[in-house]
This record gives C-alpha cells, sequence and structure tokens, in this order.
C-alpha cells in the first residue's frame, strides 16, 4: 500500500468518525392522540383529585388487605415477572461490559526431553502474559446495544409494576367474587326455607280441601326450582375459593376464614383525574414506551455495524527459559526476557450477501411494531378508564332500579301470601310473587358485586405509583437474602 492510498484510507477513515454520530438519531415518540382536558364520563371540577395510592384500602376491609397482603408477597405470576427483571438486568449489564476494555491473564510452561550427542537435552520454559482489547465504539453499535439492554431492563420494571396492579385487582375482584358466591347461597338456603314453609301452608289447604291438587304442584314446582339453584351456586363458589388461592399461592382449596360472608358497603367512585397525566401513572404504557426506544436503539445498532470496526489488543508478558544437560561443555543456560506486543484491527464489511442490510431493515420493521404496539397500549389505557367510569355510573343507576324492585316484590309477595292464607286469592299471585321476589333479591346481589368490580377495573385502568415501591421492597429483600445465602 503506499503513500497516497494510505492518506486516502485515512481520510476516509476521519470523514467516517467525524460523520459516525449521525449514522442513526433517536427519534422522539409522541402519544398517538392529544388528551382531552377531562374524561368524557367525568366532570371537570372533579377531575384532579385523583389519589394512586393502595386503593383497595377505601373498602375498609382488614380481611381483604390481608389476602391482597398475601398475594403480593406469595403470587407466582409476580414470582416470575421478578425473574424476567433480573434477566434483563443481567443482560444489560452484559451490553455494558461490551463497551469497556477486556484484561485477560495467562501463563503456559513447556518441558521438553531430547537426546543428543552430549546427552539428554532438558529445557524448560515458562511465561506469563496480560492481554488486553477494546473495540472502538466509533459508530455507536455498542452504546446503542447498551441503551437497547439499559431500556429492555426498565420495561421489564414496568412490567413488574404492571403485574403488581393487576394481581392487586384480580385478588381483590376474585375475592369478592366469592363473597357474593356465599351470599347468593345463603339468600337460596333462605329462600327454600320460605318455600318450604309455604309447601307446607298449601299441604294443609289442600288437606282441609280449601284448594285443589294444582296448588300443591305448583308450590312443589317452585321449591323445585330453588333447590335446583343451590348446587350450580356451590359450584361456583367452590371455583372461586380455588382460584383466590391459587392467587395466594396456595393448592385450590376452601377460603372460609378468609372472606367475608357477605359483600361490605361500596365506596364511592374513585375519582379520575386528568387525562394528560394518565400515562405517567401506567406502568404498562411506560413499558411499551420503553420498548419503543429499545427497538429504535437497535436499529442505530444494526446501522453501524454495517461501518468498520476498530479492535485495540495489548499484551504484556515475562518469559523464563531454562535449558539444562545435553549441552556438552556450554553446560546449562537461563533467558529470561519481557515481550510486548499492541495490534490495531481494522475490519470493514466489504460483502456479506446483504446480510447486514437485512439485519438493518428487520430492526426497522421491529421498530415500527413495537409503535404500533405501544399506540395500541395507550388507547386501550385511556378506553379502560372511559369504560370503567361509564360502567361504574350506569351500575350504580341499575342498582338503585334493582332496589326499587326488590322492595316492590317483597311487598307483592308479602301481600299474595298473606290473601292466600285468608283465602282471599288463589295461589297464582303467590307462585308469580315467589320467582319475582327471588330474581330481584339475587340480581341486587349480583349488581352490588358487579359494581364492586367496576371501581376495582377503575382502580387497575387509573394506575398508581404505589406499585413501585411494592417492588423496590420486593427486590431489596431479594438482594439481602442472596447476599446472606452466599
Amino acid at each position: 500500500m503506499n503513500f497516497f492510498t494510505v492518506r486516502t484510507f485515512m481520510l476516509l477513515l476521519a470523514t467516517m468518525s467525524v460523520t459516525g454520530c449521525a449514522v442513526h438519531r433517536a427519534r422522539k415518540v409522541e402519544p398517538p392522540v392529544q388528551p382531552p382536558a377531562a374524561f368524557l364520563s367525568v366532570k371537570s371540577d372533579t377531575a384532579t383529585s385523583y389519589g394512586p395510592g393502595r386503593w383497595w384500602l377505601a373498602f375498609n376491609d382488614p380481611a381483604l388487605d390481608a389476602v391482597i397482603d398475601t398475594a403480593l408477597a406469595a403470587n407466582y405470576s409476580l414470582a416470575q415477572a421478578v425473574a424476567r427483571l433480573e434477566q434483563a438486568d443481567a443482560a444489560r449489564r452484559g451490553t455494558r461490559s461490551a463497551r469497556l476494555p477486556s484484561l485477560n491473564a495467562g501463563g503456559r510452561t513447556t518441558r521438553n526431553k531430547q537426546a543428543s550427542i552430549y546427552g539428554n537435552y532438558l529445557s524448560k520454559t515458562t511465561g506469563m502474559s496480560a492481554t488486553a482489547a477494546w473495540e472502538l465504539d466509533l459508530w455507536r453499535k455498542l452504546a446503542n446495544a447498551h441503551a437497547a439492554g439499559s431500556l429492555d431492563a426498565g420495561a421489564s420494571r414496568g412490567d413488574l409494576e404492571s403485574m403488581y396492579m393487576t394481581i392487586a385487582a384480580n385478588t381483590a375482584d376474585i375475592y369478592y367474587l366469592v363473597a357474593e358466591q356465599r351470599e347468593q347461597l345463603a339468600l337460596t338456603v333462605q329462600t327454600i326455607e320460605s318455600f318450604v314453609q309455604l309447601t307446607e301452608l298449601v299441604r294443609r289447604r289442600y288437606e282441609l280441601g280449601l284448594v285443589g291438587a294444582l296448588d300443591i304442584y305448583q308450590a312443589r314446582q317452585n321449591l323445585a326450582a330453588a333447590r335446583v339453584r343451590k348446587p350450580l351456586i356451590e359450584a361456583e363458589l367452590a371455583v372461586a375459593e380455588h382460584a383466590l388461592s391459587i392467587l395466594l399461592g396456595r393448592y385450590p382449596g376452601s377460603m372460609e376464614d378468609a372472606v367475608v360472608v357477605a359483600l361490605p358497603e361500596i365506596p364511592a367512585a374513585f375519582p379520575a383525574g386528568l387525562p394528560s397525566e394518565l400515562l405517567a401513572r401506567r406502568p404498562d404504557v411506560r413499558a411499551a414506551l420503553m420498548r419503543v426506544m429499545a427497538a429504535d436503539a437497535r436499529v442505530g445498532q444494526a446501522v453501524a455495524d454495517r461501518f468498520p470496526s476498530i479492535n485495540l489488543t495489548g499484551s504484556y508478558g515475562r518469559s523464563y527459559s531454562d535449558f539444562g544437560g545435553g549441552l556438552g561443555n556450554f553446560g546449562r543456560a537461563v533467558f529470561t526476557a519481557d515481550f510486548w506486543s499492541l495490534t490495531s484491527d481494522l475490519l470493514m464489511p466489504l460483502f456479506d450477501g446483504g446480510r447486514r442490510r437485512a439485519e438493518a431493515d428487520r430492526a426497522r420493521a421491529a421498530f415500527r411494531e413495537r409503535l404500533a404496539a405501544y399506540n395500541e397500549t395507550v388507547l386501550t389505557a385511556f378506553g379502560e378508564v372511559e369504560d370503567a367510569l361509564v360502567r361504574n355510573h350506569t351500575t350504580e343507576e341499575r342498582i338503585r332500579r334493582l332496589q326499587e324492585r326488590a322492595e316492590s316484590t317483597g311487598a307483592a309477595l308479602r301481600l299474595a301470601v298473606d290473601s292466600y292464607a285468608k283465602g282471599l286469592s288463589d295461589y297464582l299471585p303467590v307462585l308469580t310473587g315467589q320467582s319475582a321476589d327471588f330474581d330481584a333479591r339475587s340480581q341486587l346481589v349480583a349488581a352490588r358485586r358487579q359494581l364492586i368490580s367496576y371501581r376495582i377495573s377503575l382502580a387497575r385502568a387509573l394506575g398508581g405509583v404505589w406499585m413501585a415501591g411494592e417492588a423496590d421492597n420486593r427486590l431489596s429483600a431479594k438482594s439481602e437474602r442472596e447476599k446472606v445465602d452466599e
């Protein structure tokens, strides 16, 4: 390579190093929509009062508090999320190490024995060396890889906080589902007892010749229908208790000592806050954004991989050689010497069949996928809040109507039974009243539990900051246990 070729190459290398920072510029990611001033289903004058704390305390239920604390400590989905975060953090540390010089120490000992005209020829050579290597990150390939790893770890942290949010909500939801099924079971047992009494009344009136056989059959029909519902409710109760046990990290079984028998007083709906603040409170949105940024960093890594790479390698060592015997009059010889080397390797991709270009195209497509996923996550977050607000409002109205209906059906049933017992009416009003009253009270219990579920869904949709503290405590406690085990 003549002088002009070397100068041209160095000029090209200098030009590329100057422009290396512009190989890929990080893109700014914006939400897909501009949030409105207030959620559509809430008044603007109450939009700023959201409190992102431990929302389940609003139910004033110590048993619920204990169940959620157990779930947050023992749930296996949370344990998996913690392990995924640890994996992502380890991968981040691995990408960071690639940006630093590597240093290795080595040693070698060689012994030889050969025959010569002077006798046996013995030699021993011992050497110790240290080798350092470093890749110059001219195009930010390694920096982008490290940035992507750090963002992936941040996204995994967001996933962990999202899992805390989900487990708390699911635990509370199933907890009150168990309470509803127990209340439904108690209502069914009470109804069966009432129907048994009415059937006995009909039987006595039949024996006195006051009513026909049809009344007895109709009474037994209603009693049988009520009894049919009991096994179905018992099955639903058992399934709900099993689900709650699994959330608590236990063998699926009964939760008799952990859940109240009846549903509690329902707290007021949680204030929604401002839509512009929602994205900062949602860890799943933050995780999606970090994955977009990580994908963008990997685009920069893939583009930089198409440019030349320079690796510096240096080594230093000392050797000791001992030649003894077989040297005739020369006797024994010992040599000690230092050695070192410094190497600079330049690797310039010339032809790879389009592999690097294909990888850059794949990285760009992955970025577009992550961006679309982030946009969808943002819209879903807003949609979940709007849905929960609407459902809370409409279910409150439905409960008021069901309470009116239950009061009416109860009064109608009492009047029908009284009139029938006095012989002032036939059994048909009693039959109709029984079915209507049972149905109204059962629907009221279900609606009350559904409103609690919508309260929980609203709290989950609004996000919060309490999950960060829970995650920090768990990770620090795990770190301390690992130190003790070591």
